[in-house]
């Protein structure tokens, strides 16, 4: 590359810090911008982080600077407008999950976005965190067996309790009507995908523990995998973690294969026990760093290099649709009470 590519990040809430912090440590780029309808957030993240520019108007943002990638960090109701913004700029586009308010409102932003010459990605930078990286390693490479029984996985974050739930972190988080599933159980939909393949059907129990709030916060999924094997997501936000730090791996987990098991930790050890055989821990990279092990610089360093080499991303619209199509089928489960099938 002759230049490095210029970004600009919209949206300075909680967890624009995160992107901003591993943009800057992205070598092939240039932050250059953030924009905020708050000035004062727009300027501190930008002070925080040495970014040059920063902006309270999106049009402003895109007329003046002459940038390659817009960053959408914003509430999900304003994306559709925001990728249609860039899109007709030509401005490449890596948006925030919830990619946006409803299903329909998500495919009316892919079918749109694809109608440009541009690369859109969603960022979901779950599957990035260095521990199933790792997992995924294992698994492909059989090294519990060739034929993968059921996953497992138990969170308690314990950010949802009480009168004050999420109001330090996330405050919308109390009026949302949909939660757990469409905040959090998306990245697992997601995660278990990349684990183990495409999901033939779900079945949900979904039940709100906090009177406070508004959406649900705790549930146990049961995912139907093509391949026959079972995965099940028994999670609340309500209850806590004997974790020092829950939001590291946000839970533990438990794969079962037919030669052996691999079991993840909330500090990020991952172990392999092969039947017949005692647990050993596997040796990986991982650090505290950013957010969860690093996976938004990770899927961000991801996004860049696919789009330097035009390759396809992980992530793109049409792919992360899949995740949102199972999200429905477990909201109509958890209604219906019934196992839904998901479309092939």
């Amino acid at each position: 590359m002759a230049s490095r590519l210029k970004i600009a990040c919209i949206g300075a809430g909680y967890f624009a810090r995160f992107h901003v912090e591993a943009w800057q440590r992205i070598e092939e780029v240039e932050l250059i911008a953030i924009c905020d309808l708050n000035k004062e957030k727009a300027d501190q993240l930008a002070q925080t982080y040495h970014v040059p520019n920063t902006y309270t108007d999106i049009d402003q943002l895109l007329n003046q600077e002459n940038i390659d990638v817009l960053d959408i960090i914003t509430q999900p109701e304003t994306h559709l407008d925001l990728c249609l913004k860039a899109a007709e700029r030509g401005i490449h586009i890596i948006c925030q999950k919830p990619l946006a308010p409803t299903f329909e409102m998500a495919k009316e932003i892919v079918e749109k976005i694809n109608q440009y010459d541009i690369r859109f990605m969603v960022h979901e930078n779950w599957r990035w965190q260095p521990w199933y990286r790792k997992i995924k390693t294992l698994l492909d490479s059989n090294a519990i067996g060739e034929k993968l029984h059921s996953i497992y996985f138990r969170m308690r974050m314990g950010d949802g309790w009480g009168e004050d739930a999420y109001l330090h972190r996330q405050p919308y988080f109390r009026s949302m009507p949909r939660l757990l599933i469409y905040e959090t159980g998306i990245h697992f939909i997601d995660t278990f995908r990349f684990l183990a393949g495409e999901v033939d059907s779900v079945f949900a129990n979904l039940k709100k523990l906090n009177p406070v709030i508004t959406g649900e916060d705790s549930g146990q999924v049961i995912f139907n995998f093509n391949s026959g094997a079972n995965a099940i997501w028994d999670a609340n936000r309500f209850n806590e973690s004997k974790s020092a730090n829950a939001r590291y791996t946000f839970g533990e987990m438990l794969i079962d294969g037919n030669g052996g098991s691999i079991r993840l930790y909330n500090d990020g050890r991952v172990t392999i026990q092969r039947l017949g055989e005692v647990e050993t821990e596997i040796e990986y990279t991982h650090n505290d760093v950013n957010f969860a092990g690093d996976c938004v610089y990770n899927l961000q360093k991801h996004f860049i290099d696919c789009y330097i080499k035009k390759l396809p991303f992980e992530s793109s619209g049409v792919a992360y649709l899949k995740n949102l199509e199972i999200q429905e089928a477990i909201y109509q489960s958890a209604n219906e009470q019934k196992v839904i099938q998901i479309n092939q």
